[in-house]
């Protein structure tokens, strides 16, 4: 039996679960700011899977990667979310005079 699938599709099912909080909490703390640092950590993930022999390993990688990418465009959907109202603003940030300025522009 061949149980390589089975765990990359694991793989790709625990990353995007993961992400998905570490987006709302990333937007809750930091707003998009830190999408630089997604952009760069999928950069280096993509690249490395594509280097490595090991095919297990390299798929993983290359999901991680893009989820990272991925990443970046939630931390902007998420940030309309917040306007919404679906989650909470971070009030220390809300209470600043300055808080809507980049926003509103």
């Amino acid at each position: 039996m061949n149980f390589e699938g089975l765990i990359i599709g694991f793989a790709a099912f625990l990353l995007t679960g993961l992400f998905h909080p570490i987006i709302i909490k990333c937007d809750y703390y930091f707003t998009d700011k830190p999408w630089p640092l997604f952009l760069i950590a999928g950069v280096a993930a993509t690249a490395a899977s594509c280097f490595l022999q090991q095919t297990v390993v390299s798929a993983i990688l290359a999901i991680f990667g893009w989820t990272c990418f991925w990443s970046i465009i939630e931390l902007r959907k998420q940030r309309k979310r917040v306007k919404m109202g679906w989650f909470p603003e971070n009030p220390v940030r809300a209470a600043r005079p300055d808080a809507g300025k980049k926003e509103s522009q």
